[in-house]
């Protein structure tokens, strides 16, 4: 295995970075800062950031078969057309509970898109370690995002044991995806939500787009949304 090298590619400083994704197309990752009301796109080789602000807590982006994007914002699956920064609702749900939003949401083989939203799953967890945004390589092997925990653990999902534990600068990292050249990259988002001015001095990449090369494993391309 080679030596692994992990670095901060973007300090865009997000309350809360989530739901990473790689779109070869144009060498760039997507990735929404939820409270901050944003999808962002960063081109790896202009190393530019464009932003598009929505109306509502933004918890999931993914790619479109059809070209654009779709995003789950607020309690509604959207398109969003990046070219003219609008977003036009497919679907609404729970329309009668307020205060509710999708939490996050994936593409499956499928191309069918899935969200949860706050109020569908809840699980009490006593470790300081939550896992979180997850993704696969190409030996069918779990990535888990560990917020609270710095890290990001692989996993055999059949057996449930940790195979590798990659470490980063910061403690919230939130999610986690494959990229760059033949995927072999993986890039990992985080939060700065909640934290303290002393635990912001002592972690002034919180927030940031986090770059991991040396793994030894590849990951697979996103699914695009067929509709």
């Amino acid at each position: 295995m080679s030596s692994i090298k992990i670095e901060c590619v973007l300090r865009e400083n997000c309350r809360c970075g989530e739901s990473p994704v790689w779109e070869e197309a144009s060498n760039s990752l997507l990735f929404v800062d939820i409270p901050a009301k944003k999808v962002c796109r960063w081109d790896s080789l202009s190393k530019r950031v464009q932003q598009v602000t929505v109306e509502a807590p933004v918890s999931s982006v993914a790619l479109r078969q059809g070209g654009g994007y779709v995003a789950t914002i607020g309690t509604k699956f959207c398109a969003l057309n990046w070219e003219d920064r609008s977003a036009v609702a497919l679907a609404t749900v729970d329309k009668d509970k307020k205060n509710n939003r999708f939490n996050d949401g994936k593409v499956d083989p499928a191309g069918r898109y899935f969200a949860a939203n706050r109020r569908s799953v809840y699980k009490l967890e006593k470790e300081e370690q939550i896992p979180d945004g997850m993704c696969i390589d190409t030996e069918g092997k779990l990535w888990v995002a560990c917020y609270n925990g710095g890290r990001v653990i692989r996993l055999d999902p059949e057996t449930g044991k940790r195979l590798q534990t990659v470490k980063l600068p910061v403690v919230k990292t939130t999610s986690c995806c494959f990229g760059g050249k033949d995927y072999s990259e993986m890039y990992v988002t985080c939060a700065r939500d909640g934290m303290d001015p002393e635990g912001l001095l002592q972690q002034p990449e919180a927030g940031g787009i986090f770059k991991i090369t040396g793994l030894g494993v590849k990951g697979i391309p996103p699914y695009p949304y067929a509709g």
